[in-house]
């Protein structure tokens, strides 16, 4: 097992001036299941490449463990990286896919056999073992390319988008039986997704990605509850946050003439007339007065509903998402009023997007 370090990782790509990839400043600890995560073009995947030796470093390095590695060819890093596509060798069976690479590298045959057995067990892979890849699933071609990496027994695992060929329910099982796995093999590992979904659930820690900078690393929870800026704050949750452009007034902001309570000092030392407000959709609730939300949408989930709408905040209008009581939700074209739970609110700069401190809630 091994730490991985990116210290001030840059790539730029020939003929672009813009890094793909910029100064990317990231540690993952030994063992840990780090997600990269971020919107397509953000970087995420050439971090992962470059980690893997298939991309080069332009400036700064990556180490696995003590050893650098910046130049050391791919071969020789003691990584083992799963495809979005598989990459599986339709001529081969099963048990020799996975332990093709152990064979290039001249292990015994007594020890590919026992190793492919082990991670065949693993991964409930023994009664395919003597099939060839187009006699199996989707589900089961991504295990094969799982196993493949097991049987190395590397430093690190590196995974590139591989449930995204999955349908959805399958993705969601899969999804579970890898971040099992790795919890049960203690390997590093560095998992690239879009779907922040899949990085909340999975990762010890997710790193978000936007166009090549690193906006914030830290627990699932920390990002959901402290976002570091409105790009993160937007692009974590499902549904995502509500984000408002607001005015703030004596004693607070201005949310459709009813004013929500924030601590002056928070509002003074922005030193700014407007300010972006973030409410979570669970953290809305319906109210005799506060900003007015034209329904247009409602997701009836049970116990829970989703309300999409509309509301005007001074001279736009902003799509609005609150969770309500699935038994009693409002009709399609009502006017509801909502407001934020108490201490339930983001606050940030309307200049630059970075939070603003704001005294959370614990309720």
């Amino acid at each position: 097992m091994a730490t991985v370090l990116f210290d001030k990782a840059t790539r730029v790509y020939p003929h672009t001036e813009k890094p793909a990839v910029d100064a990317l400043d990231l540690q993952i600890s030994d063992g840990e299941f780090l997600v990269l995560v971020g919107p397509s073009g953000c970087g995420k995947s050439t971090s992962l490449r470059m980690l893997a030796g298939l991309e080069d470093v332009d400036a700064g390095r990556i180490l696995i463990g003590e050893r650098d590695v910046t130049e050391i060819p791919p071969k020789d890093r003691d990584i083992a990286m799963v495809f979005q596509n598989y990459a599986l060798y339709p001529h081969m069976t099963v048990a020799d896919n996975m332990g093709f690479a152990l064979r290039i590298a001249g292990v015994g045959k007594d020890e590919i056999r026992s190793r492919v057995q082990q991670a065949a067990k693993i991964l409930d892979l023994e009664p395919y073992l003597g099939r060839k890849p187009k006699a199996l699933s989707g589900g089961q071609r991504q295990r094969v390319a799982m196993g493949r990496a097991i049987v190395r027994q590397p430093q690190v695992f590196l995974m590139d988008e591989p449930l995204s060929n999955l349908d959805a329910k399958l993705r969601v099982q899969t999804r579970t039986q890898i971040a099992q796995l790795q919890r049960r093999l203690g390997v590093t590992t560095v998992y690239v997704t879009h779907d922040q979904v899949e990085a909340m659930t999975m990762g010890d820690r997710v790193a978000v990605l936007k166009d090549g900078l690193l906006q914030q690393v830290g627990s699932p929870r920390a990002l959901y509850d402290q976002p570091a800026n409105v790009f993160v704050a937007g692009f974590i949750g499902s549904p995502a946050m509500n984000l408002l452009d607001v005015t703030a007034v004596d004693g607070g902001i201005d949310l459709g003439g009813t004013t929500y309570r924030v601590e002056r000092a928070v509002l003074a030392a922005t030193g700014e007339h407007r300010v972006t407000v973030g409410v979570r959709p669970e953290d809305l609730e319906l109210a005799a007065s506060g900003l007015p939300v034209t329904v247009d949408v409602v997701e009836e989930l049970g116990a829970d509903a989703y309300v999409y709408g509309t509301a005007t905040v001074g001279p736009q209008e902003h799509p609005i998402v609150a969770r309500v009581d699935g038994r009693r939700p409002p009709q399609r074209g009502s006017l509801i009023h909502v407001m934020p739970r108490p201490g339930h609110v983001h606050l940030f700069s309307a200049k630059d997007g970075r939070r603003l401190d704001v005294p959370r809630s614990s309720g």
